[in-house]
């Protein structure tokens, strides 16, 4: 299971939270998030290990504005949290960048919105559907991935905590691809507790290694 760590913005806490080894660790570029990059330079990152992937999170920026900030912070992903069509997807991967469609799941969500996307990028991230862009804290039913039939890979996300451990584990899904971690760890938004994230990651692996 792979694990995703966003919202990070400060220097010593990448440093910190680096050193878990995560998978993806994501750079939120939309203005109005509480937990927007603001001043973080590419220099900023200059300490993180090659292996952990570089996500940006965009909310409708244009695909040119997109490709600079992917080039000066030097991106391997995109995360497209807004109304982003598919040709903007395709734009994206024909780049070489690795795309990540996120889409907000409610109780009466037809998962059937993502089929255009299919060919567009390479996994759908399944957030919990409010008024913003994701951010909320909050998590949507889980038992509505049963009706996830899709060949795409899918990351989980939406107001994952440090006391969801075992029914993360618990799922049993062909697809599910990994965890999407951000609010529920945080000190205060941009800064993420490292001990709690080191717990939890842990708890994770060591019950993928017994697998």
């Amino acid at each position: 299971m792979k694990i995703k760590i966003c919202g990070m913005r400060d220097p010593g806490n990448i440093r910190e939270i680096s050193a878990l080894s995560p998978d993806y660790m994501g750079f939120i570029f939309y203005p109005p998030s509480k937990r927007f990059i603001g001043e973080l330079s590419a220099a900023d990152l200059s300490d993180m290990p090659e292996n952990i992937r570089r996500a940006g999170v965009f909310v409708n920026m244009t695909p040119e504005d997109m490709l600079t900030e992917c080039g000066r912070m030097k991106l391997d992903a995109v995360q497209l949290h807004g109304s982003e069509s598919p040709d903007v997807c395709k734009l994206m991967k024909q780049e070489g960048l690795e795309v990540i469609k996120a889409f907000n799941i409610a109780q009466e969500t037809d998962f059937d919105v993502m089929r255009d996307y299919l060919d567009a990028c390479d996994m759908f991230l399944l957030d919990t559907a409010g008024p913003g862009f994701g951010g909320t804290g909050l998590k949507f039913n889980w038992n509505r991935l049963r009706d996830y039939n899709f060949d795409k890979p899918f990351m989980l996300s939406g107001g994952v905590g440090p006391a969801d451990a075992e029914e993360i584990l618990s799922i049993d899904h062909p697809r599910f691809y990994g965890i999407d971690l951000n609010s529920r760890f945080e000190l205060e938004p941009g800064m993420k507790d490292g001990p709690a994230l080191a717990e939890f990651v842990s708890r994770i692996r060591t019950a993928g290694d017994q697998d």
